[in-house]
């Protein structure tokens, strides 16, 4: 009977344990991750090569799932149709995507940097200015923070986007249309302009210094980090040690992700050294991110203006800054 009595209280405690188990295992959170194969966000690229982004959300029970997609517009389509949590870009197309009506906020800083974004032109072209691109074909990814670009050099010489030939292409068409012959122009970002400028492919006519900070960012779907603050905070805190490690170690740094954009790790050192990588976000980059989206409206490039008391959240970076 007493023996019959502790199989029965064993085979309790064996089934209350992994009914425990279980329901911890169901309670686990999934961060839906829409990334993006580029330097201009080598922190987080660091975070999710060195395990920094696995360790942090498992910390607070979460995962995350990791799609690609080839621009910031299209990590918008995939969070307009609610397959993705969290994306990261640059300014203009976060700033397109609110103005759009998608219920999404910055959470964070990644990057800056003027010189991460270019117009290249052939490097036997008799193109010598912005100017001098009146009525030729122009190739970019429309919605992208390239389109902003163009458009404030071609505001400087008293032109708009209507005074070139657009073509909208992503990065990579782009570098095919080039090569070719194609298009007179193109307008694109690391790691491609220090591939093409390094193999003598193309030269910069103009790119970001004086008139562009160029700040990439992560937004979050609003409704999410509202439900799962702390997963929020556990990728700002990798992205916080990705970042470290970079301004520690450069050279390990670009070592971890130059094989992820196709570069060999001197260039991707190079590359490196373009760009400021910070998850804080200081008045002069929530100032930066308005003057795009005046612009922007001005230009046409967004018809709704933006509540930037809803679009800027920085409660989680300040959440992490008090621990």
């Amino acid at each position: 009977m007493k023996k019959k009595l502790l199989s029965v209280l064993l085979a309790a405690a064996m089934t209350s344990a992994l009914t425990s188990a279980t329901a911890f295992a169901d309670d686990t959170v999934t961060l839906r991750i829409a990334a993006q194969p580029y330097p201009l966000y080598s922190s987080i690229w660091v975070a999710y090569e060195l395990g920094y982004l696995e360790e942090e959300l498992a910390a607070v029970n979460a995962e995350y799932t990791w799609t690609e997609f080839q621009s910031g517009p299209l990590v918008n389509e995939a969070v307009a149709a609610g397959e993705a949590d969290l994306g990261y870009m640059a300014d203009l197309p976060a700033i397109i995507a609110k103005s759009s009506g998608q219920e999404i906020e910055i959470v964070s800083n990644v990057a800056y940097g003027e010189k991460g974004l270019a117009v290249l032109i052939p490097t036997d072209s008799e193109i010598t200015s912005v100017a001098e691109l009146e009525g030729k074909k122009v190739a970019y990814a429309t919605g992208s923070y390239a389109q902003h670009l163009l458009a404030l050099l071609l505001d400087q010489e008293g032109l708009t986007l209507d005074d070139v030939e657009s073509i909208n292409l992503s990065a990579g068409d782009q570098v095919a249309a080039l090569s070719s012959g194609e298009v007179d122009a193109i307008v694109i970002w690391e790691q491609y302009i220090s591939l093409l400028t390094t193999e003598g492919t193309a030269k910069v006519l103009a790119d970001g210094t004086g008139i562009k900070r160029g700040n990439m960012v992560t937004y979050a779907v609003t409704s999410y980090a509202e439900e799962h603050p702390e997963v929020i905070e556990a990728y700002i805190r990798a992205l916080d040690r990705a970042d470290e490690y970079i301004e520690e170690d450069p050279s390990a740094a670009a070592e971890v992700i130059a094989e992820d954009f196709g570069v060999d790790a001197e260039l991707m050192e190079t590359i490196l050294g373009n760009f400021t990588f910070t998850t804080e976000l200081t008045q002069d980059d929530i100032d930066e991110i308005e003057a795009v989206k005046d612009f922007s409206l001005e230009a046409g490039i967004i018809t709704n203006d933006i509540d930037f008391d809803s679009f800027i959240n920085t409660e989680y970076l300040d959440a992490v800054a008090a621990e």
